[in-house]
């Protein structure tokens, strides 16, 4: 890597805007991601040898960085950038991720998160704090995402119509968990439901996990029905995304779907994303409901289980 040009793309912004999506989906593109680096480790890091089963200095690099990064100053990031642009020749752009205070006061509420630079104080304190310290980055870049009115799911199909320089003819593909009890995703063109599937929600041990934990999983694969279901499931998307390609269809969201949203469809969702990885696609992969409450009152009776 060491004396060749290299495509980097910093990522900034507004804690709470987005910005562990955007390089979550970059990676799925094929970047090398790297987040909160302390500034002086960068120079290091260019220089640093590939990734083992990467294939050449092709790799396009992007950086999270924001006011949780270790000696964090605007200024200094500005200058250390300009450097890596005018001195070694690297294409250096940054994305600034911005949104709504009142937007990012509702989603530090809704996950009962602190926000990082009001840990004793209400979030509205950090966020205003924050954006007066991010203002120098924020006029600097280049590209900037107001993710206000943005979903994760939306957020990540606008990066990748963005930044996915591969092939401009293949649909932006999302895969997505969600509970039917809090209505159908916007958007989805391929519904699958889970519910026949045993729900590890009347399982007292499994209840307050996920379907990200392996115990929980493991549970749901153990239903007869759900090898035989799965391998139909992920041949049938294997035939139609394609088909979807060839007709010039932008976008292709596949919505996974169990009552709560939180255990079969999580599950059933990250498998088909590595299947669909597998097979050469490169999915976006969201989970709307994973951070809801269970509730027996959502779920029906322990009988259907």
């Amino acid at each position: 890597m060491t004396g060749t040009a290299k495509d980097i793309l910093i990522v900034t912004g507004l804690s709470g805007a987005g910005k562990s999506t955007v390089l979550k989906t970059l990676e799925d593109l094929g970047w090398e991601t790297v987040d909160n680096i302390p500034l002086r480790l960068l120079d290091r890091l260019l220089d640093s040898p590939l990734p083992a089963g990467a294939a050449g200095g092709e790799h396009p690099l992007a950086i999270g960085i924001g006011a949780r990064t270790r000696d964090f100053d605007p200024e200094r990031i500005i200058q250390r950038i300009s450097a890596l642009r005018d001195r070694h020749g690297h294409d250096v752009g940054m994305l600034f991720l911005d949104c709504a205070g009142g937007e990012l006061e509702r989603r530090y509420s809704e996950t009962r998160r602190r926000h990082p630079l009001a840990l004793d104080r209400p979030a509205g304190d950090g966020i205003a704090r924050e954006r007066e310290l991010l203002m120098p980055l924020r006029d600097w870049a280049n590209r900037l995402i107001d993710t206000t009115s943005m979903t994760a799911n939306e957020l990540a199909q606008q990066v990748r119509a963005t930044f996915d320089g591969t092939d401009a003819q293949a649909p932006v593909l999302s895969v997505m968990s969600f509970g039917f009890a809090r209505g159908l995703p916007r958007n989805a063109d391929l519904v699958f439901d889970m519910r026949f599937l045993r729900n590890p929600h009347w399982d007292p041990v499994l209840r307050p996990g996920t379907g990200l934990d392996p115990d929980v999983a493991a549970y749901v694969a153990a239903d007869p029905a759900y090898d035989p279901a799965l391998t139909q499931i992920e041949a049938l998307l294997a035939l139609l995304v394609p088909r979807y390609r060839a007709e010039g269809k932008a976008y292709v969201t596949v919505a996974i779907g169990c009552t709560g949203g939180r255990h079969r469809s999580v599950h059933v969702a990250e498998r088909i994303g590595a299947r669909l990885r597998a097979e050469g696609f490169s999915p976006t992969i969201t989970h709307r409901d994973l951070g809801a409450a269970p509730q027996d009152s959502l779920e029906g009776s322990p009988a259907s289980k």
